[in-house]
Formats: structure tokens, sequence, C-alpha cells
């Protein structure tokens, strides 16, 4: 019986990784992995997508629009206008905000469009720069934390 060759080896090899790559690629084809997927998209985005927008899980980009931001602590019940200054969408939310949440602030929000119009969200979350800059010498405690709370 003859010794297998060098050329037939990596043949033999080459057949193997082929096979278990298409019965890798048949598994995700035929898997529910697309239901497990997230989608990012900005409000623009989220009104091109029309029906296909409705119970997907999406993460939605955008800015806090100005004078639309409502916080009921007591019911702990927060709603909000997330606009690409091209189009907006409402957003609802329920559980405590992140203390940096204000007006005009980028924000990302998990969660489903509803056909009511809606963006219900378990989600918030705050962008923001990763720059720190230390405090300047006589600048009161107040004023530093002027942009995260909102105080005038």
């Amino acid at each position: 019986m003859n010794a297998p060759t060098d050329t037939s080896r990596r043949r033999g090899f080459l057949l193997g990784a082929l096979v278990i790559a298409g019965a890798a690629l048949a598994f995700l084809a035929t898997s529910d992995v697309g239901e497990d997927l997230v989608y990012f998209w900005e409000p623009t985005q989220l009104a091109e997508a029309g029906d296909d927008a409705y119970g997907a899980q999406i993460r939605l980009g955008g800015l806090v629009k100005e004078g639309t931001l409502v916080w009921n602590e007591a019911a702990q019940d927060l709603t909000m206008v997330v606009t690409d200054n091209v189009h907006e969408v409402k957003v609802h939310a329920k559980g405590a905000p992140p203390q940096m949440l204000r007006e005009g602030i980028g924000v990302v929000v998990e969660g489903t469009m509803t056909r009511e119009g809606v963006f219900e969200t378990d989600r918030l979350m705050v962008k923001h720069s990763n720059e720190y800059r230390a405090p300047q010498d006589g600048v009161e405690v107040t004023e530093l934390y002027r942009t995260v709370e909102g105080l005038e």
C-alpha cells in the first residue's frame, strides 16, 4: 500500500475544511440567529424602514430635542423626542434615567417601535465625551455639575 503524499494530504485537509465551513454556513442560514440581531438606526432610517421597524429590536441613536424631555419621578416615567435633525421619534421609558441625561445631548435607546408611533425603550444610554478636564481653581462645585444637572 502506498503512503499518502503531501498533495493528497493537502487535498484531504482542504476538502475537510470546506465541508466544515459549508456545514457552519448551513447552520447559520437555517437557525434563528437573525432574530437575535439588534439594528442601530437613526430616526431617518427608522422612518424609512416603515413596517419593518415594528417589533424589531432596535438601538435608536440621536439627540434629545430641546423642550421635549418630561420626567415624572413619582411614576418613574420618562418621555422625550429623539431627533437626527431630519426626523423625530417620540420615546417612552420606565425607570430612572441616567444622571447625565438632558436636552440636546446624544442618546442611544434600545427597544421596539410600536404601531402607535412611540418607541418603547427598556435601555437608555447617554453619549458623552471621554475627555476629562480637571476643574480650574476657584470654581464652585455647583458650577462643575451645571451641564449634568441642568442647573442655571
